[in-house]
């Protein structure tokens, strides 16, 4: 994957640090795309009448589209220009933020949701390409790095509390119309901040079969589990959904076996070290993006939180994620990344397990979920550092833009499966409860208590899984 850049005269221009506040806002959003309408899921269900266990769609279509598509919208970009990939992929995320807001229907907003998520997968490897042409090597293009690094986590905790007061002031529509004045305002600064570049290097077609078999595989996946709580795991609808998802993604990678120049070379999969990196990323956004959902509901319907005051109470995940991240690097450094991706991912176990003691009633519930949130949002970042050490430390420096993007990949695709899976646990342990009646607070919070077992379970199965594929120190 070597990468000949042509480059526009001035791409280093006398603006570059200006060119890098563009592509980190435009890096903030698509990330806050996922974490943002967490907290106004509930007023979107009942705005748009939603069950429980669809709501999970709003936020699962737009990471499995942002996800599925992100390798192959990197080739492109390489191959059709970045400044135009990233314009592409702006106006998209931006058009698409704006019919999210004014949707009247589910429909409407799940298709919007997914085509945002496709602008964010266009945008988002066009952007760091961009970064990486503007800034030469050195300690310029490391301290780049670096606010690329902040923003895109800055996006990620900040979606729960800047949900929350906007769901709460504004209405939920704003958690999706605060994002056209600033995309409006990207495309305009686009011509004049950023010069195009591409990779000159001669490169077969882009694997298109490749993107849409994969992606597809997984919504059809999701949508099983989505769908299993109503019709049952046994019936013909979600078997046959499932099998269809199944042969999918077998077919997926069929063709990664036998195109030219796959999205996803099987060779990779031979590095045990990107392998176990990779599926940390993905167990981690499985279980705290999950955690998120159900903490969510169990604020609003459980406790009767406003939005404003459940994005408060959710606020204390976001400061622990930022701790995280620093400390993170400091055990990467020290104790190595292995260690540090098992001590984060014990450590998300036990705060699910936390979070599983959840009360029924009253106020108490909120130092149990303050004191879970606390210890998942460090968790996860510390363990995400480490991850993203091992993985791109497993592979050559020709291959690291590949690691890089199949990290950003795993960990979208995580959130989209795993808000399926435990959504679905959790309805239907209420479900097993409250029968075909309207769910009591009481019967609502066994379901979330069940759901936060299976987390911390999924979280225990994912540490021996890595310590078993990661055996040497990348």
């Amino acid at each position: 994957m070597a990468r000949a850049a042509l480059q526009a005269p001035g791409a280093l221009g006398a603006r570059p640090w200006a060119a890098l506040a563009l592509l980190c806002a435009a890096q903030f959003l698509d990330v806050l795309g996922v974490t943002i309408v967490i907290v106004a899921l509930p007023a979107i269900g009942r705005d748009l009448g939603l069950a429980e266990q669809e709501l999970q769609w709003v936020v699962s279509i737009y990471a499995l589209c942002f996800g599925g598509f992100l390798l192959l919208a990197g080739r492109a970009a390489d191959l059709y220009g970045r400044r135009r990939l990233f314009a592409v992929g702006l106006a998209l995320f931006t058009a698409a933020s704006l019919a999210c807001g004014l949707a009247g229907s589910p429909a409407v907003l799940v298709g919007a949701r997914a085509l945002q998520g496709l602008g964010a997968a266009v945008a988002v490897p066009a952007a760091l390409s961009l970064l990486t042409a503007t800034f030469p090597d050195g300690r310029e293009r490391a301290r780049a790095l670096g606010v690329w690094t902040a923003a895109a986590a800055g996006g990620g905790v900040t979606g729960f509390f800047l949900g929350g007061v906007l769901t709460g002031t504004l209405g939920w529509h704003w958690v999706f119309l605060v994002n056209v004045p600033v995309g409006a305002l990207g495309l305009a600064l686009t011509p004049v901040l950023l010069a195009e570049s591409r990779d000159q290097t001669p490169r077969g077609r882009l694997d298109v079969a490749g993107a849409v078999t994969g992606t597809a595989g997984l919504a059809l996946l999701v949508y099983g589990f989505a769908d299993a709580q109503q019709a049952g795991f046994a019936s013909a609808a979600t078997l046959g959904t499932l099998t269809v998802a199944v042969a999918l993604l077998v077919g997926f990678w069929l063709v990664e076996d036998r195109v030219a120049d796959p999205i996803v070379p099987p060779r990779v999969f031979r590095s045990r070290e990107l392998v176990g990196a990779n599926l940390v990323a993905f167990t981690l956004t499985a279980v705290t993006s999950s955690a998120g959902v159900l903490s969510t509901l169990y604020l609003q319907q459980a406790l009767g939180y406003p939005p404003t005051a459940a994005g408060l109470a959710l606020l204390p995940f976001s400061l622990a994620a930022i701790a995280g991240s620093f400390t993170g690097a400091w055990l990467t450094a020290r104790l190595r990344a292995r260690a540090t991706m098992a001590l984060g991912l014990v450590t998300v176990a036990g705060a699910m397990l936390v979070l599983s003691r959840l009360p029924a009633h009253g106020r108490g519930g909120l130092p149990w979920l303050v004191t879970g949130g606390l210890i998942a949002g460090w968790g996860l970042t510390c363990a995400s550092v480490a991850s993203t050490a091992a993985g791109t430390a497993a592979v050559t420096g020709d291959a690291q833009g590949l690691a890089s993007g199949m990290l950003n990949a795993a960990a979208q695709i995580g959130t989209a499966l795993g808000i399926a899976a435990l959504v679905t646990v959790a309805a239907a342990g209420t479900s097993a409860l409250a029968g075909e009646g309207s769910p009591t607070p009481t019967e609502l919070v066994h379901g979330f208590r069940l759901a936060f077992l299976t987390a911390a379970l999924v979280a225990l199965l994912g540490t021996l899984a890595m310590l078993r594929l990661v055996r040497k120190q990348p």
